[in-house]
């Protein structure tokens, strides 16, 4: 019989290669952007992503302060939050990126790949 692995060491292992942990904080995203998604889970997600790609390169004072940072721009509202975001991502070698809707593509017969602009550059 084949044994299991325990998914969250599975996960954070998954998680520490970047371009899987952008697509999965990408997931997230879509899933909150069609209503289909608790918005207490991409909190878990942002925090797991940092378990795989920022602890291991962190103090654990640096990896506290980084963690604290997120709980506190999470909590913010407004436009200051993206720009939060985005500097707190991008410690992590991650950027924040905007795609165009597929519908919206579709409707005006623009190009068949998602199209990603880049948002802020840090």
């Amino acid at each position: 019989m084949v044994k299991s692995v325990p998914y969250h060491p599975f996960l954070i292992e998954q998680l520490k290669d970047s371009v899987y942990a952008a697509g999965y904080l990408t997931l997230f995203l879509n899933e909150q952007e069609e209503g289909d998604l608790d918005v207490g889970i991409f909190p878990s997600a942002l925090k797991e992503v940092f378990e795989a790609l920022g602890e291991p390169n962190m103090s654990a004072d640096d990896a506290k302060l980084h963690l604290e940072k997120l709980d506190g721009l999470l909590s913010q509202n407004g436009m200051a939050t993206i720009y939060a975001l985005a500097n707190w991502l991008n410690t992590l070698g991650l950027k924040l990126s905007v795609a165009v809707a597929e519908d919206e593509r579709e409707e005006k017969g623009s190009v068949s790949d998602v199209v990603l602009v880049e948002v802020a550059k840090v």
